[in-house]
């Protein structure tokens, strides 16, 4: 969708972007994060030609920009600011209808549209459409500032620090809404901002930069997981995934290689393999290695006679899980079922690894450690 190749930017003789290259896929919300500085704000202007790069190209549905008509780029664009830009002297109803007007919007189309941009923004549009700025919240003209970016139905929305001006509350709800908002409608959102927590929340990818280079681009939970510098770890900070549990998944923490057997081995060699591994469960397979069931420790050792097989004793586990259940589907799962062992399956169900009680236990115990080291250091 959006193609930086190669891209840079100086002022005389300060360089603000270093030959950066990085894509941006349709549909995605990216955030670009970094210290005041990095080069954010300039490489999101360049997008829609407020800022012109001093070399390399940008390319829209590879379609090089710099050979594009300027106002006919920024019309298929939207754009949202810090202050909402909305012009104090018109009514909510005009700053909205300007656009549709310069669209060549019939007059009845627009007011129609309008009303079901106020609407989508959770706007009452017979309570605010006649409305003017300054007898908004910041919060409700921030809703106005989004609702006029989506007028035309661009594909793209740019959005610089739109909802640092308000306070926390409203910021939370901002961001619940532009998340919904975006589920639905799947525009391309290139979102900047300086708060970690803002981008975590709301991305699809995260673009963290320093002085004007791309130091890390990834998912939010790559970044989190796999921070790939000190630059990176210090700016996401080390507990921030604790902030995020969902990103810790069953795959994260699971032991993958459980104690197994077949159904068919003797229950006598399969007691001797558990005490040998310290374990007190046994995961039932077959030879393709899919669960079959779970035989405990518990019921192998009052089972007689002790020649009969595995099978005779094993049962289907009340909760499987995937790879990618986080840790909180896990400890929900525990404490639902009263159970101490999770199997971790594929899709055809292939045993892939377990995830017990005590994994669960050192990883919640490690969020604690991480706080006291950092209280130590500071």
């Amino acid at each position: 969708m959006i193609r930086f190749e190669h891209i840079s930017k100086a002022y005389k003789t300060a360089n603000v972007i270093n030959d950066i290259s990085f894509e941006i896929h349709k549909g995605e919300i990216v955030v670009l994060i970094g210290p005041s500085g990095c080069g954010k704000t300039t490489t999101l202007k360049m997008i829609n030609k407020l800022i012109k790069p001093s070399g390399g190209k940008i390319y829209i549905d590879d379609k090089d920009i710099a050979q594009e008509e300027t106002i006919a780029l920024r019309r298929n664009i939207g754009y949202v600011i810090q202050q909402t830009g909305l012009f104090p002297h018109m009514t909510i109803r005009e700053n909205i209808d300007i656009i549709l007007k310069l669209e060549g919007v019939a007059p009845e189309e627009r007011d129609k549209k309008t009303k079901a941009l106020l609407d989508m923004v959770g706007l009452d549009p017979s309570v605010y459409m006649d409305r003017y700025p300054t007898q908004l919240s910041g919060g409700q003209n921030q809703r106005v500032g989004v609702a006029r970016a989506f007028a035309t139905n661009p594909e793209i929305i740019l959005m610089d620090e739109p909802f640092s001006a308000v306070d926390p509350i409203t910021r939370q709800q901002l961001q619940d809404e532009l998340v919904n908002l975006q589920a639905k409608l799947k525009k391309t959102i290139v979102f900047v901002t300086h708060d970690m927590s803002e981008a975590v929340k709301i991305a699809d990818r995260i673009c963290i930069m320093k002085d004007g280079d791309i130091v890390q681009y990834d998912t939010p939970e790559n970044i989190l997981k796999n921070p790939i510098n000190d630059f990176v770890s210090t700016f996401v900070g080390k507990n921030r995934i604790w902030s995020n549990p969902a990103f810790i998944r069953a795959q994260d923490i699971m032991n993958p290689n459980p104690v197994t057997a077949y159904q068919e081995v003797s229950i006598i060699k399969a007691i001797e393999n558990m005490r040998l591994r310290r374990v007190d469960k046994l995961l039932v397979v077959d030879e393709k290695n899919k669960l079959i069931g779970v035989a405990p420790a518990r019921l192998l050792n009052h089972h007689e006679p002790k020649s009969d097989p595995v099978s005779a004793v094993m049962y289907t586990p009340k909760v499987l899980a995937t790879p990618y259940d986080s840790i909180v589907d896990l400890l929900t799962a525990v404490k639902t079922h009263d159970i101490h062992n999770i199997p971790v399956v594929g899709d055809d169900n292939t045993l892939l690894g377990l995830v017990t009680t005590s994994a669960l236990v050192t990883t919640l115990s490690q969020q604690f450690i991480d706080f006291e080291e950092v209280a130590n250091h500071d």
